[in-house]
C-alpha cells in the first residue's frame, strides 16, 4: 500500500516522516530524490539545459541552484516548465522504489504531492497542517530566512484549504496536539486496511 504525505512549507512533514520511519515504514523523500535526479539523470539534465541554458549546471556538472532559483522564483511559467520536466521523473522513481520495498506500506513525502498529480498513485494521502504564523516562524528559524522570503515560497504552493479537499487524512502539527498518537492511529489504520 502506498501513502502520500504532504504539507505546506514549515508544516512538519519531515518530523512526521521520522515518526513513521521509527515504526519501520520506508520513506521516499521526493524533494531529496528530485535534487539527486537533477544531478544524475542525464536525460533530465539535458532537458533542463535545453529549457534553461547551459548555465543551469556548473562546470563540475552539479545543478547551479542559485541560477535556477533566480530563473523560476517569481516566474510562474518557468517554474511550471521545470516542474513539468522534473515531476514525471521523480514520480517514476517513486513508483519503482515502492515496488522494491518489503513493508506493509510505504510513505512518499513530497511538498508538491497534490500539485504534481502524484497523489493519484497512492492508496491514501495525508496532509500535515499547522497555523500559518507557526509555519513562518519554523522556516525562519530553520533556514535563517526572512518573513517575506517564507511568504513568497508559501505563495508557490497550494493552500491547505485546497489540499484538504484531496487529502484522506489530516495530521495537525500545531504544537498543542500530540503528534505521536495521531501518527500511531494512522499507522494502525494502514496496517489493518491492507489492500
Amino acid at each position: 500500500m502506498k501513502i502520500g504525505l504532504t504539507g505546506g512549507i514549515g508544516s512538519g512533514k519531515t518530523i512526521i516522516s521520522k515518526i513513521f520511519s521509527v515504526l519501520g515504514i520506508p520513506i521516499f523523500d521526493a524533494d531529496t530524490e528530485a535534487k539527486r535526479l537533477m544531478a544524475t539523470d542525464t536525460t533530465l539534465m539535458q532537458a533542463i539545459q535545453t529549457e534553461f541554458g547551459q548555465a543551469a549546471y556548473c562546470e563540475n556538472g552539479s545543478l547551479d541552484r542559485s541560477y535556477m532559483a533566480a530563473q523560476v522564483f517569481g516566474d510562474e511559467s518557468k517554474l511550471k516548465k521545470l516542474n513539468a520536466l522534473v515531476h514525471p521523473v521523480v514520480i517514476q522513481a517513486g513508483e519503482e522504489w515502492a515496488a522494491r520495498q518489503d513493508a506493509p506500506y510505504t510513505i512518499k513525502e513530497a511538498a508538491l504531492l497534490f500539485e504534481s498529480g502524484s497523489y493519484k498513485h497512492n492508496n491514501y494521502n495525508i496532509l500535515v497542517t499547522a497555523p500559518m504564523e507557526l509555519r513562518i516562524n519554523r522556516v525562519i528559524q530553520r533556514d535563517g530566512t526572512t518573513r517575506e522570503q517564507v511568504k513568497a515560497r508559501m505563495e508557490q504552493q497550494w493552500s491547505d484549504e485546497t489540499k484538504i479537499q484531496l487529502a484522506d487524512f489530516e495530521l495537525v502539527n500545531d504544537g498543542i496536539q500530540a503528534l505521536i498518537p495521531q501518527v500511531l492511529k494512522l499507522h494502525h489504520f494502514f496496517l489493518s486496511n491492507q489492500t
